[in-house]
């Protein structure tokens, strides 16, 4: 299975480079996503690393899995590194630390060089980069001990295949995303989000050691609401409604908006949970919302700092379908209609959480 979906998967990478509309640039929301969930992540090595692993090894493995260009990967690894560090010296002053070798995984058209070039200086761990997508084997059997990702799971691995099949029930004419889609749609992203899931953490459970950590950081919606209660959800929404308004001007091709589709799915924490329990491989040690304050409530306000963070991410997504041409007049349609409609904003919410994840014994 997993060779399978190493070859099927498709590549979303951020946008590269250090322009103005690159992802290192934007992507200061991401960074107060991973602030809100520092103390959780030393609380989840101090109680969850067990002894034995920081005996096991004069190494000791970190990964971050869809580590885009930075800073944030460095952030969050200089959190983890700090808190290993503070569990070997917990066990006493004589305690050995060991070397710290972190690997950096993103797809292979991440620009791994704007990543290297900005790797802190005064680290102090072995950094490798390590090309793939994380729904296929990227590392050895049992030779990694704590992976971290963050804001990477609500992307699909592919588009599913059906809503851009004109023959297909699940068709998804005149949409992008599966918002106000008919049940069909929804299905056909709930089903594709299975799946992949399902390959994520059986690839996962052959990578850790036993009682290693997995710690996810992913943006989602509470159990038990609708899709639309997601904000980012309507941002896709909005999104596809320019792209209908351009293709009535005859900007873009109407056939091309009805192939193109985003893939992204935002799970709840109960189906992260089922996930888990199917794989069995894992326990669910720890699942937190995260306290992050979102600028929702000024949308108007913020408008074009939320359209450059999006773009930052889905550029790559539009360039590849449509070409070049549309996307400045894109994102700024989508600017204006931020302003224009950001009543419909109002009952959403942006909702991150927390899962601490820990390899079983076979």
């Amino acid at each position: 299975m997993a060779a399978e979906e190493t070859r099927l998967s498709e590549a979303f990478p951020m946008k590269a480079g250090a322009g103005p509309n690159s992802y290192a640039k934007n992507s200061t929301y991401q960074r107060g996503v991973a602030d809100a969930a520092k103390e959780l992540l030393t609380k989840a090595i101090a109680e969850n690393l067990d002894t034995e692993i920081l005996l096991s090894s004069n190494t000791f493995h970190i990964a971050d899995l869809g580590c885009s260009v930075g800073p944030n990967t460095f952030y969050a690894v200089k959190n983890i590194l700090e808190s290993v560090q503070s569990k070997y010296q917990s066990k006493g002053p004589n305690s050995q630390i060991p070397e710290f070798q972190v690997f950096f995984n993103d797809h292979t058209t991440n620009d791994f060089n704007i990543l290297f070039k900005s790797l802190p200086h005064n680290r102090h761990y072995h950094a490798a980069g390590v090309p793939g997508s994380f729904y296929g084997r990227i590392f050895p059997n049992a030779s990694v001990h704590i992976v971290h990702s963050s804001y990477t799971n609500h992307w699909l691995s592919r588009v599913p295949k059906d809503v851009t099949d004109s023959n297909s029930p699940a068709w998804n004419k005149g949409r992008i995303h599966y918002l106000k889609s008919t049940d069909e749609v929804v299905r056909a992203y709930e089903d594709q989000f299975a799946r992949d899931m399902e390959c994520f953490l059986h690839v996962r459970s052959q990578e850790i050691v036993n009682g290693g950590l997995m710690v996810l950081t992913i943006p989602g919606r509470p159990d038990g609401t609708p899709h639309s209660h997601a904000a980012a959800n309507v941002t896709y929404q909005l999104l596809g409604t320019c792209l209908i308004e351009m293709a009535k001007k005859g900007i873009v091709s109407e056939d091309k908006v009805d192939a193109f589709n985003i893939p992204i799915y935002y799970m709840s924490p109960k189906e992260l949970e089922a996930a888990v329990e199917q794989n069995g491989c894992f326990s669910v040690e720890g699942m937190e919302i995260l306290p992050y304050v979102s600028t929702l409530h000024s949308v108007a306000k913020t408008a074009p700092l939320i359209a450059l963070h999006v773009r930052a991410a889905t550029e790559g997504l539009f360039k590849l379908h449509f070409g070049d041409a549309i996307l400045d007049e894109l994102f700024d349609l989508y600017c204006k209609n931020l302003v224009a409609q950001h009543c419909i904003f109002k009952s959403t919410e942006v909702f991150n959480f927390f899962a601490v994840l820990k390899r079983k014994a076979n």
